[in-house]
């Protein structure tokens, strides 16, 4: 079924395969009527569709045509969209990747909201965490939406770990061009105990720990009470790493902050309007059916 927009709502779409579980329609649409906004997010599944990954040009032309505001994109398309815009935002450029994209006309905008969501989550989640040296498990989109913002945000040295370590190195290689060289490190996964022993930090940037993943994407021994943990998964938001991590006293950052905080500034781009973070936790909380936890650390604007 192709897209058909309402003209009296503003209308969006998240492009992507598998998306059926999204929590992103409800978080968006949730949100947008506690603004007063009549707002719509459709969902545009790859698998549904019975379309592969090169169709992402066709997909965004017809979301275009068809009216919508704008649209998020996710796996596998983050990257296969960029020859499909005309004009990326610098970070996302540097970043190499694309999560949101805004109609202006007959032009596709293309934007990252990963990394300020991810950066806004450690901002208010992990306040005056050390960043002296930080480990990014996973050289994926999230992962290199997570890496650039931790060097955004002053880390000294950022060491990407991955299975496959072209990736990794390809990442490295992007942060180099955008933070200068030395700042960042490619390292094989298998080395991720040696890198921890003298990290101020992890960032977890793999499926492992999600519901259909489950399992520690690190041996537990690694770990250790200096370091603080985040996860970029946020169903669940209690993962077995985060537990393990809590367990001998490492501070930890659930992903439902980064969750919220990317999907508040595309909904600003979408919109123009500023939402309120805060309650969009709250929703998410309900949505994943976890009880929320009151954090006066919690920025009520997006990004």
């Amino acid at each position: 079924m192709r897209l058909v927009a309402d003209p009296d709502t503003v209308h969006v779409g998240l492009i992507g395969a598998g998306i059926g579980p999204s929590l992103s329609p409800a978080l968006h649409e949730r949100e947008a009527g506690a603004l007063g906004l009549a707002y719509r997010y459709t969902l545009v599944d790859l698998d549904v569709r019975g379309l592969g990954p090169a169709d992402v040009g066709d997909l965004l032309a017809e979301a275009r045509d068809a009216g919508l505001r704008g649209v998020n994109v996710t796996h596998p398309v983050k990257q296969r969209i960029l020859p499909h815009l005309d004009a990326l935002s610098p970070d996302a450029a540097a970043i190499g990747a694309v999560n949101t994209v805004v109609f202006d006309g007959d032009r596709a905008l293309g934007h990252n909201t990963d990394w300020s969501g991810f950066a806004a989550a450690l901002r208010t989640g992990l306040p005056g965490a050390a960043l002296g040296r930080v480990a990014v498990l996973g050289a994926g989109g999230a992962g290199a939406a997570a890496a650039h913002a931790l060097l955004t945000a002053g880390a000294g040295t950022v060491d990407v770990l991955d299975v496959d370590a072209a990736q990794a190195r390809e990442l490295v290689a992007r942060l180099d061009a955008t933070f200068g060289r030395g700042r960042a490190h490619a390292a094989a996964a298998d080395t991720i105990g040696d890198v921890l022993t003298s990290a101020d930090g992890l960032v977890h940037a793999t499926p492992t720990g999600m519901a259909d993943h489950p399992g520690l994407p690190v041996p537990a021994p690694v770990l250790h009470p200096r370091l603080w943990v985040a996860e970029i998964v946020y169903r669940p938001l209690r993962t077995a790493l985060l537990d393990a991590a809590a367990g001998i006293g490492c501070p930890t950052l659930d992903g439902g902050l980064m969750a919220v905080h990317q999907a508040a500034d595309a909904l600003h781009l979408f919109t123009g309007l500023r939402p309120d973070t805060a309650r969009m936790r709250r929703h998410l909380h309900e949505l994943v059916g976890e009880p929320a936890e009151t954090d006066p650390r919690e920025d009520h604007r997006a990004g």
